[in-house]
Formats: C-alpha cells, structure tokens, sequence
C-alpha cells in the first residue's frame, strides 16, 4: 500500500506558501530544458534510488513529472523509504501550466 498523497495546483501553491517543503522534480533531462517550477531540484525518477537520502530527512516532500505517473512512482517509493510526508502533484506540470503558472529555467531552480 503506498503511503503518499495526491494533490492539485492548488493544493501545492498553498503548500509552498505556507509550510517548508522539498519540491522534487522527476522528468528526464531533455524535459526539465523546457523550464521546472521554481524552486524544485532535480532528480530524474531513475537516480532517485541513489539520491533519496537527503529527502527522508524533510518533513514535506512533493513529486512531480510531465503528468503525474512517473512522480507517481517516486512518490510510492519514497515513502517506502521512509519519507514523511509525500504528496504527488496530481497532473504533473500539464497541470501546472493548465491553471496558468509559470516556469523558470533549470538553473534557477535547485538542481542535485
């Protein structure tokens, strides 16, 4: 049973706005050049194996990917590892970009 939970644009806004959080960004490489959300790091789903470490150490942790399946995966994945709180961005970024918010470059978000 995966202990994680879904979660909209919305849901997310107030989240980065009200409590600290890890927005965790899983696309590949070549998806991430066409802009992430701002402030996100990036760890394609295939890394997060070796790289989920620092993330069961923070107290929210959000996933996110082109339509919420691969984040989806990750997010099922964290949690079996121990991560607290894990939210999966329901939609992903076509979510995202659907209730019209905007995007910034890689290397203004935190890349890993």
């Amino acid at each position: 049973m995966s202990n994680y939970i879904e979660i909209e644009v919305n849901e997310l806004l107030n989240m980065m706005a009200t409590k600290p959080l890890v927005l965790v960004d899983v696309r590949n490489d070549d998806e991430v050049t066409r802009g992430i959300i701002s402030g996100a790091i990036h760890i394609p789903l295939a890394l997060l194996p070796v790289q989920y470490d620092a993330l069961t150490k923070s107290e929210n942790v959000v996933f996110y990917c082109h339509s919420g399946m691969r984040s989806a995966h990750a997010a099922a994945f964290a949690s079996s590892k121990g991560c607290k709180h894990v939210y999966n961005l329901s939609g992903g970024v076509l979510a995202w970009a659907k209730a019209g918010q905007p995007f910034v470059a890689i290397n203004e978000g935190k890349t890993k």
